[in-house]
């Protein structure tokens, strides 16, 4: 045993030990940011196709294994086709924004404070509205197709632009470094096919940017009279304002979170 330890001492070098890291630390991160999504899905079927490629050719079934051959012959391919979606949201992680730089934290408070205040005013009032909170993944590109704004939050201005005769009112607002960049922005829509049938196109559009990117969503749903919270494409309904601000603040990771606040237990078991 002894003579083991040694032999593995002489012939592992130190810079072995980091490769070994580096990949186990990609292969984790991969598996978080696949985690709960139709990736994980595909990922196991590829999976089962492995196992019956390798049963194929352990008990020479020569046809099934002719033709799982030719399918993992062109298994890159495949495997860029399955996951393009997931492909590009890794890859807008690798270069990721610090969330909310140049902010302070009562600044954070504040603007959490202001869309909590006015997603209870508009659920009262039934007035549908989408207010997307960018994280670390960019979202300039859906910033272009609104209308640039560039304000402080204030929950009057954010409700003045969902209200019915506001000419920006179809769309949503995107918030980045703590401020409004833009309203009326278009969002992609989910492609998951479980979707309840009873959610209509403001729902999957929430749905469908929070599966492609780390982006917080506040959905108020106009036939309900409801605020929602959507995140990592998960619905939590029927959030009142004290609700909304304890959930945000702990997803933000704000000094609000880190001292402990008191957050009801189907909310910190959503997040």
């Amino acid at each position: 045993m002894t003579d083991l330890l040694a032999n593995l001492q002489s012939s592992i070098r130190w810079i072995d030990v980091l490769d070994v890291g580096i990949v186990a630390l990609i292969v984790y991160r991969l598996l978080l940011l696949i985690r709960g999504t139709r990736a994980m899905q595909m990922l196991t079927g590829l999976g089962i196709l492995g196992i019956g490629f390798f049963l194929s050719s352990t008990f020479e079934l020569f046809t099934t294994h002719w033709l799982m051959s030719y399918f993992f012959d062109y298994l890159i391919l495949i495997v860029i086709v399955l996951f393009q979606d997931d492909l590009r949201r890794a890859l807008t992680h690798v270069g990721r924004n610090p969330f909310f730089a140049g902010t302070t934290d009562i600044e954070e408070r504040e603007m959490i404070e202001e869309v909590a205040r006015s997603a209870s005013r508009m659920a009262k009032e039934r007035i549908g509205a989408l207010i997307v909170i960018e994280r670390e993944t960019g979202l300039k590109n859906f910033i272009d197709t609104g209308s640039y704004i560039d304000s402080k939050v204030k929950s009057e201005l954010i409700y003045s632009i969902f209200v019915p005769n506001s000419p920006i009112h179809d769309g949503a607002v995107i918030l980045t470094n703590g401020r409004i960049a833009a309203a009326g922005c278009f969002l992609p829509l989910s492609k998951d096919p479980n979707i309840d049938k009873r959610y209509g196109t403001r729902h999957r559009a929430a749905l469908g940017l929070t599966e492609d990117t780390d982006a917080v969503v506040v959905l108020v749903s106009e036939e309900a009279g409801e605020a929602h919270l959507v995140k990592n494409g998960k619905l939590m309904t029927n959030l009142n304002e004290a609700e909304l601000i304890q959930s945000l603040s702990a997803l933000l990771n704000l000094s609000m979170a880190r001292n402990r606040l008191k957050i009801p237990r189907r909310i910190r078991g959503w997040i």
